[in-house]
């Protein structure tokens, strides 16, 4: 069954998280998957092997400890988040397959309006050149995953350079509109999400060929 898409628009990170464990803590074999649409108010997200090294100068913005793997990230509006609420199991994938999937996801996007991208084995996420343009980052509970992906569209980048992105130094960081795509965010937002279920599907068939 296709996950239920909801666009939340622009929500506070805190509930949004709250909401996310609530659903993963209650759901069972029956329960639909979900993907989430959405944009954050700034905030400073900061993973469970986070240094506070890594944040540099909140300058007034806030700052939340949460569950997801990964070290620290902005959030702003601007920014397209998409959360991935999937029991792994339905799809056949593990986390690592995840990751390059949703990696994928963007690849493709950034593909199909002129812009060449790519992951990095050491270092999720997807980069344009050096620079880094989306990131991700899940929790899994009992097969179950939560957080996902932020990719930059249109946002105001200055909050980046308080912190050592993702835990790297001088890591440079970029958005849609500054590698030459105009699109408005809403058909970015539409398209990307259209590339991840497009791929969740697709790496659904091909099992039965692998014997």
């Amino acid at each position: 069954m296709t996950p239920l898409v909801k666009n939340l628009g622009l929500v506070d990170y805190q509930p949004t998280w709250d909401a996310m464990k609530q659903f993963t803590a209650a759901r069972n074999a029956e329960t639909r998957d979900e993907v989430w649409l959405l944009q954050h108010p700034p905030v400073y997200t900061q993973g469970q092997a986070g240094k506070p090294e890594h944040l540099l100068n909140p300058a007034g913005i806030p700052v939340v400890k949460i569950d997801r793997g990964g070290q620290i990230t902005y959030h702003g509006p601007g920014q397209i988040v998409i959360y991935l609420l999937l029991d792994l199991r339905r799809w056949g994938l593990n986390v690592r397959q995840l990751v390059r999937l949703m990696e994928q996801a963007v690849i493709d996007l950034l593909a199909a309006h002129g812009v060449t991208a790519q992951g990095r084995e050491d270092a999720p996420g997807v980069y344009v050149g050096d620079a880094k343009i989306a990131a991700l980052g899940l929790k899994i509970r009992n097969g179950c995953c939560y957080h996902g992906l932020s990719f930059n569209v249109d946002m105001d980048m200055a909050p980046f350079a308080n912190i050592n992105p993702c835990g790297y130094a001088g890591l440079r960081v970029t958005q849609a509109r500054d590698v030459g795509i105009a699109a408005p965010v809403q058909q970015l937002e539409q398209q990307l999400a259209h590339n991840l279920l497009a791929l969740l599907q697709q790496g659904k068939k091909p099992h039965e060929q692998h014997h």
